[in-house]
């Protein structure tokens, strides 16, 4: 099921609108128009397994980080 994001012509509300069945035509969750322009969303992504190549860091470097900028608890791990 798609979900489509909405811009109200009438009020300028933006919502995301969950297409369940092809007939069913969104109105502004605001202001009830159906007066709406479809946005444009980029797809989203799914990525498998690491990112890092293996004996890197968690910033990519192959050397320990005097101050880690990308780990979230503070510590620079290596694969």
């Amino acid at each position: 099921m798609p979900i489509y994001t909405y811009k109200c012509n009438d009020c300028g509300a933006v919502f995301d609108f969950l297409m369940i069945k092809r007939s069913e035509k969104p109105s502004c969750e605001k202001c009830g128009s159906g007066n709406l322009e479809k946005q444009l969303s980029a797809p989203g992504a799914v990525i498998m397994g690491g990112s890092n190549p293996k004996g890197t860091t968690c910033c990519g470097r192959t050397e320990r980080c005097d101050t880690p900028p990308c780990s979230e608890d503070g510590t620079c791990r290596r694969d």
